[in-house]
């Protein structure tokens, strides 16, 4: 599968603070990938040093095999990006806005005017004449979406395009994000795992400047507990969970009201004979017995030792 973006070794310090350690990444072509790491663990840093506005202290970084740092204006041309606060000019409307930046590419002016009529059709921006600095946040990061793509990039970077949208506005972006599947690669940078769960095919997840695991979402859920299992019994669930937790199968128990017990565990087959005999072995009646998958939240505090995102 070739990488549309590959990093190795990859570092950045400012003065002592190490903002990446070592980051090793392999994003496919073509995926919608998500860039999952709680607040400061350098996900804008490595976004910044592959779209070239930063220079690595050291290690590797390249872009369909060209490395960043002597990027040439053709492999810019192949990436588009969104930072986290994008700046506009609030006096213009949606198509002068995409003129101008379009201009800059270099793109001609016929070729320019059916693309952004495409790309704000894309956006839900097709019609709007209101000037810019009238718009919702919504609006303005859909334009900002648009305006990423309007050089045809293979390569579109994202770095927290959903914060401080409203829900109505979250939906429209991950709709607008998950329609480019198979199009263009997507490089999804966030902290709200929803999100990542929504649209994403892949995911590394990044933690004080490193890369702690990556593939998959699936195949991540399957190697961190992929089955929980939750029990209802008649009685007492605390000596359930206090046996269950010394079980080598069970890696997370959590019991709940009335009875409920939820249990991660790393070999259901195991748990499935066990928990039977354990729940006659102390008196209980066992009311409901059901399977239910992990989310990546719980592969995520697995991961990272339950820092805040």
């Amino acid at each position: 599968m070739t990488a549309a973006i590959e990093t190795r070794g990859l570092v950045k310090t400012y003065g002592e603070k190490r903002a990446l350690d070592g980051l090793d990444l392999d994003v496919p072509e073509g995926s919608v990938f998500g860039f999952l790491g709680p607040n400061g663990a350098g996900k804008t840093t490595t976004l910044r040093i592959l779209s070239g506005l930063s220079h690595p202290t050291s290690g590797e970084a390249r872009i369909y095999g060209r490395d960043v740092v002597s990027a040439t204006n053709e492999t810019r041309t192949d990436i588009g990006y969104l930072p986290d606060v994008p700046g506009f000019y609030d006096w213009m409307t949606a198509v002068e806005y995409m003129h101008f930046t379009g201009s800059l590419f270099g793109i001609d002016r016929k070729t320019l005017v059916a693309r952004t009529e495409t790309l704000l059709g894309f956006a839900g921006l097709a019609g709007v004449h209101t000037r810019i600095g009238g718009y919702s946040r919504g609006m303005k990061q859909r334009l900002g979406v648009a305006q990423a793509l309007v050089s045809a990039p293979k390569l579109l970077m994202l770095d927290e395009p959903t914060s401080a949208l409203d829900p109505i506005g979250r939906k429209q972006l991950l709709d607008m994000i998950a329609s480019l599947r198979g199009r263009t690669t997507v490089f999804f940078s966030t902290h709200v795992l929803s999100d990542i769960e929504r649209v994403c095919d892949r995911v590394a997840i990044l933690n004080a400047g490193r890369v702690v695991k990556s593939g998959p979402i699936e195949e991540l859920r399957a190697r961190h507990g992929a089955t929980r299992l939750v029990l209802e019994v008649a009685g007492p669930a605390a000596a359930l969970a206090e046996r269950v937790g010394s079980e080598p199968w069970a890696t997370d128990v959590a019991p709940g009201e009335e009875g409920m017990l939820s249990i991660a565990t790393s070999d259901v087959g195991r748990a499935r004979q066990v928990l039977p005999a354990l729940i006659a072995e102390l008196g209980l009646g066992l009311v409901r017995f059901e399977t239910a998958e992990v989310s990546l939240e719980e592969v995520f505090v697995d991961l990272v030792g339950g820092e805040g995102l």
